[in-house]
C-alpha cells in the first residue's frame, strides 16, 4: 500500500536531509579552515621560501682559478675577463632551432654549428655546454637581448683560463675544460653543473685542482614568471683559488720548447744543487687554450693523426734507449767495482767475446776509460761489462735513477726498463746471454729510458749525490746524500764529459759560445731499426735513429744538468746543438735569442705560429673556413723566451758562481757515437 505523503511529511524530509548536506557542508568549511590555519601558522616558512624562489633565482658562480707562477712568480696560466655563452640541454625547447639562431648571432661556420650540436647531443642534459668563450661584447649582448627566445641559452660574464705561452707549457699544465658526466658521478656537486666551471683535465692543472680551484660566489637576481632578469638583488664574490708555484723557468721552458724547432722530442733542465726542475719541455705539443675554449674535431682530428704523437708528453712518458749517454755512469759502476780507469784495451774496430765479434762503430786502437768515454768506443763497454757482469751494473744504473719513478705532482710517469738477468729470467723465461751483456752496455737492447729519468742521471754524475727531481717551489733546502764515490772518480768522470765537448771527443759543437763556461756531456744515438732496414740517418723518418745528449755546465763546479732526446733524429748531432742553445740562453739570453730568431725565421716562426699555420693547412685541406688567428695578448711578454732578454738585457754570466777552466784541448771534428 503506497505512503501518503502530506506536507508535514515532505517537511521533515527535507530537514533531515538539509541537515546532512549542512552538515558534510559545515565539515569540509571546518577541514579547510584547518587546512588553511595551518598552511598560513605551521607551513609559512615553507610556502614564504618557495614563493621568494619564484621571484628570487639564485645561481652559482664560478670561482676564479689560482694561477699557475713559474720559479719567478710570472704566470704560466692565468685568468682573463671573458664574455661566454652556454646551453643547458634539458631546457632547450627545440634544440636546432636554438643552435641556428646562436650560429647567427655568433657567426659561426658550419664546423662550428656542428661540433655544438656533437657536444649537445653527448651532453648529460643538465649540465652546461659551452657554446663560445673570449665574444666581444657586441655579440655577447646580441645574445642576451633574444633570451626570451632561446629558452636553456646562458650569456654570462666570467673568467677564463689563458695560458701565455701556448704550446710550450700544454704537456706540463695540461688544460682544463667543463666536468665529463665520470667526474659529476664521482663528485656531484652543484659547482660542477654551473655553466662556465671548468676543471683541471691533465697536468698541473690536475694534479692541483682542489688547490686552484677556490670556493663559488654567488648571485640572487629577481626575474619575471618568463624568467626575465628585473635586477640584482645580492652578490657573494667568488674566493679565487690559491697559486700553485712551480720550480720551472718560464722562459727557459718557451726557449727549450721553440728551440725543439721541426724535431719530436723532449729538452729537461734541472739545478744539480736543488733538484728543481727548470725546464720539461715536450714537442710538438698542443695549445691548451684551444682545449680550455672546447677543442673542435678538425683541430682535435690534425692533433691526433700526427705521427709525431703532440698529445704525448715525451718528458714523462716517452721511453727510449739510452744509447752512449749511459757510458760515463757505466764508467763510474766500473769504477766501484775495481776497475782502474788508466787500464787499457785494444779496440780494433770491435772486441770478440766468445766465438763472435762484436763491431765498434770505429777503430780506436788503445783505450782507456777517458777515452771510452770522449771517443764513446763500445769495445771498453763490452769488454768491461763482461769482467764486471752486467747484474752488478744495472744496480748501479738504478741508483742513478734509471727504472725508477720520481715524487713528482704528475698523473703518471713511465718506469722504462734496466735489464739484468733476472729481470729476463723473469720477463721472457730465459737465461741471460752474453750478447745481452753486450747490447745493454752501450745503452742499446731491452735498456729503455725517459728523458727526466736520463737528467736525473746526469746530475747525479755531476754531482755524486742523489739528487731527486721537483717541481713545486720551497722555501727549505733540499739535502741529498752521498752516493760514496770518491771526489777523484767524480772528477775524473767530469773530464772525460767535458772533453766530449771541449776536447777530442764526439760533440765539438755542442761547445758553449761563452768564454768563461764549459759544458760537458755525452753524445747517443739510439738505433730503432737493423741495418738492413735503414741506416739510421736517411729514409722514412721512422726509420731513422733517435738523437740523445745529456749535459752539465759548468763541468768543474756543475750547476745545471739536462738532457735532450730527439725522436728519429738521424743520431746524436740531431741532439746536442740543442743543448748548446738551450744553456746559452740560460747564462746569456740575448745570444741564445739571436741564435734561436734566425733558426725559428727558417723554420716558418715559433712553435705556436708554426702550430697556428699547421691548423690553418689541415682545416684548409678539410674544407673548413676558419676565422683569423687572435692577435697576440701582452702578458705573454712575462713569460715567453723574449722577456728574459728585454728585462736582463744582454748582462754576462754570473761568473762568481763557476771557476773558469783553463784553454780546452784541440778538438777533433764532430763524429757519430
Amino acid at each position: 500500500m503506497d505512503r501518503k505523503l502530506t506536507s508535514n511529511s515532505l517537511k521533515q524530509t527535507f530537514d533531515r536531509r538539509s541537515f546532512v548536506v549542512g552538515s558534510i557542508q559545515g565539515g569540509i568549511g571546518l577541514l579547510l579552515a584547518a587546512r588553511m590555519g595551518y598552511i598560513a601558522v605551521a607551513e609559512n616558512e615553507k610556502y614564504e621560501m618557495e614563493a621568494e624562489s619564484n621571484r628570487v633565482n639564485l645561481t652559482l658562480i664560478p670561482p676564479r682559478r689560482g694561477w699557475i707562477l713559474d720559479r719567478n712568480g710570472s704566470p704560466l696560466a692565468s685568468n682573463r675577463a671573458d664574455f661566454r655563452v652556454d646551453i643547458i640541454p634539458e631546457r632547450l625547447e627545440d634544440p636546432d632551432a636554438t643552435v641556428d639562431m646562436l650560429a647567427e648571432l655568433l657567426d659561426f661556420t658550419e664546423p662550428e654549428k656542428a661540433d655544438l650540436r656533437d657536444r649537445l647531443e653527448e651532453s648529460r642534459g643538465f649540465a652546461a655546454v659551452p657554446v663560445a668563450n673570449g665574444l666581444d661584447y657586441e655579440k655577447f649582448a646580441a645574445v642576451s637581448v633574444r633570451i626570451p627566445e632561446l629558452p636553456g641559452v646562458i650569456p654570462q660574464r666570467g673568467y677564463s683560463r689563458f695560458y701565455p705561452t701556448g704550446a710550450s707549457v700544454g704537456h706540463l699544465l695540461g688544460y682544463v675544460g667543463a666536468p665529463s658526466r665520470e667526474e659529476y658521478d664521482a663528485d656531484p656537486q652543484p659547482l660542477l653543473l654551473t655553466p662556465g666551471f671548468k676543471l683541471g683535465k691533465d697536468g698541473i692543472e690536475q694534479q692541483f685542482e682542489q688547490q686552484l680551484r677556490g670556493e663559488p660566489g654567488a648571485r640572487r637576481v629577481e626575474v619575471t614568471a618568463s624568467g626575465r632578469i628585473v635586477r640584482d638583488l645580492e652578490t657573494r664574490e667568488d674566493v679565487q683559488g690559491d697559486a700553485v708555484h712551480l720550480t720551472i723557468d718560464g722562459p727557459l721552458q718557451d726557449y727549450a720548447a721553440r728551440r725543439l724547432g721541426l724535431e719530436s722530442g723532449s729538452v729537461v733542465v734541472m739545478d744539480c744543487v736543488t733538484g728543481e726542475l727548470l725546464c720539461m719541455a715536450s714537442m710538438p705539443s698542443f695549445d691548451p687554450n684551444s682545449f680550455s675554449d672546447g677543442i673542435g674535431r678538425v683541430e682535435f682530428a690534425m692533433l691526433r693523426e700526427n705521427d709525431r704523437v703532440p698529445l704525448r708528453n715525451k718528458t714523462l712518458k716517452g721511453l727510449y734507449p739510452p744509447g752512449s749517454t749511459v757510458k760515463p755512469m757505466h764508467s763510474m759502476a766500473f769504477m766501484h767495482e775495481g776497475v782502474d780507469p788508466s787500464e787499457s784495451i785494444v779496440c780494433g774496430g770491435g772486441r770478440r767475446i766468445g766465438n763472435r765479434f762484436f763491431n765498434c762503430w770505429s777503430n780506436h786502437g788503445t783505450v782507456d776509460m777517458a777515452k771510452a768515454i770522449y771517443q764513446s768506443c763500445d769495445s771498453y763497454y763490452y769488454h768491461f761489462a763482461q769482467q764486471v757482469g752486467f747484474d752488478k751494473v744495472a744496480a748501479y744504473a738504478r741508483q742513478f735513477g734509471l727504472g725508477q719513478q720520481f715524487d713528482l705532482p704528475v698523473a703518471s710517469q713511465f718506469y722504462g726498463t734496466v735489464p739484468d738477468p733476472a729481470w729476463k729470467l723473469e720477463k721472457y723465461g730465459r737465461e741471460w746471454q752474453p750478447y745481452d751483456t753486450v747490447n745493454a752496455s752501450i745503452g742499446q737492447g731491452y735498456y729503455l729510458t725517459s728523458p727526466l729519468q736520463l737528467a736525473v742521471m746526469t746530475a747525479r754524475i755531476a754531482t755524486g749525490m742523489s739528487v731527486n727531481p721537483s717541481l713545486i717551489k720551497s722555501a727549505t733546502a733540499p739535502q741529498f746524500r752521498s752516493m760514496d764515490y770518491r771526489q777523484d772518480e767524480i772528477d775524473y768522470v767530469r773530464q772525460a764529459m767535458s772533453d766530449v765537448v771541449n776536447g777530442p771527443g764526439t760533440a765539438g759543437r755542442a761547445r758553449l759560445p761563452l768564454e768563461d763556461v764549459l759544458l760537458a756531456g755525452k753524445t747517443g744515438t739510439a738505433q730503432v731499426v737493423s741495418l738492413s732496414v735503414s741506416d739510421g740517418r736517411s729514409g722514412p723518418w721512422k726509420y731513422r735513429d733517435h738523437g740523445l745528449f745529456v749535459f752539465f755546465a759548468p763541468f768543474d763546479n756543475p750547476r745545471y744538468a739536462g738532457a735532450v732526446v730527439i725522436e728519429h733524429g738521424g743520431g746524436s748531432g740531431s741532439a746536442y746543438p740543442v743543448a748548446r742553445d738551450v744553456m746559452t740562453f740560460l747564462l746569456d739570453p740575448q745570444k741564445g735569442l739571436d741564435a734561436l730568431h734566425a733558426l725559428e725565421e727558417q723554420w716558418g716562426g715559433t712553435a705556436q705560429q708554426r702550430l697556428d699555420a699547421q691548423y690553418q693547412a689541415y682545416a684548409a685541406a678539410a674544407g673548413v673556413d676558419l676565422p683569423p688567428a687572435p692577435p697576440p695578448v701582452t702578458l705573454a711578454e712575462q713569460v715567453d723566451a723574449e722577456a728574459r732578454a728585454a728585462y736582463s738585457g744582454p748582462e754576462e754570466a754570473d761568473s762568481t758562481v763557476f771557476a773558469p777552466r783553463g784553454e780546452a784541448n784541440p778538438r777533433s771534428e764532430e763524429s757519430s757515437t
